[in-house]
């Protein structure tokens, strides 16, 4: 852990942040519906579900919850069993992203209490949306007036519920404002054989993005593996 923080540079106070995601062969999350599904191969879900066996907490955002049968938790007692070696409890911390407080009820995620679920959201959440969210989930905290204080979000993560590792599975919205916040310190991308098309259809950093070739985000490639068609590339984010 100690590695990790000295080549990023980041406050010792904020969670070590990882993105999984993986993409089709021309960047696409989903297709233009913004339907969500899995299009990955089987060792693709393995791999997600080895990856939260090291994450203090696993992040989604709203529109990911409500459109797929998302519960973000550790999966079956194998993967179980390998949070417990790595030294962390058995089920992961569950966290969801919505700015707007706009989260539907009757999403997966709340049909299954086995670990915290927290809502992180802005002041732009009305109060009704707020008190209905309350009674779903386990603490709802408020970061920032409009647009979500990641900073703010992660700082008091890693206070009040003890998040060393911050694993993110998307959407793009979020992982590019985590990205334009610097917070980003590793990228797990599975590349798969399939192309969806279409301008509307989301990818991997969405949101803002940057202004010109100077800004971009940039990537040391740490690792890389064929199985069968898919890539499995880890890149450590330059800071």
């Amino acid at each position: 852990m100690k590695s990790e923080r000295k080549h990023r540079g980041k406050s010792s106070a904020l969670p070590f942040v990882y993105i999984n995601v993986a993409a089709t062969a021309d960047g696409k999350l989903a297709p233009a519906n913004r339907h969500f599904f899995p299009f990955g191969s089987k060792r693709d879900q393995e791999h997600l579900l080895e990856l939260r066996t090291s994450a203090d907490a696993v992040m989604s955002g709203a529109r990911t919850i409500d459109l797929a049968p998302i519960k973000l938790g550790p999966g079956s007692a194998k993967y179980r069993q390998m949070r417990l070696k790595n030294g962390l409890s058995e089920y992961n911390l569950r966290i969801v992203v919505s700015g707007a407080g706009t989260l539907d009820p009757a999403s997966e995620i709340f049909k299954h209490r086995f670990s915290p679920i927290i809502i992180l959201t802005t002041g732009r959440a009305p109060e009704a949306k707020l008190r209905r969210l309350r009674a779903l989930a386990d603490e709802v905290k408020i970061c920032g007036e409009t647009e979500l204080d990641f900073h703010f979000a992660l700082r008091w993560l890693r206070e009040k519920w003890k998040v060393n590792r911050l694993l993110c599975e998307g959407g793009g919205e979020i992982n590019d404002a985590l990205f334009g916040a610097g917070l980003v310190d590793e990228v797990h991308l599975t590349l798969c054989p399939v192309i969806f098309g279409g301008r509307t259809a989301p990818t991997m950093a969405d949101g803002q993005g940057v202004k010109k070739l100077a800004d971009a985000h940039r990537f040391k490639t740490k690792s890389f593996k064929r199985i069968g068609d898919e890539l499995f590339l880890v890149y450590q984010v330059l800071k």
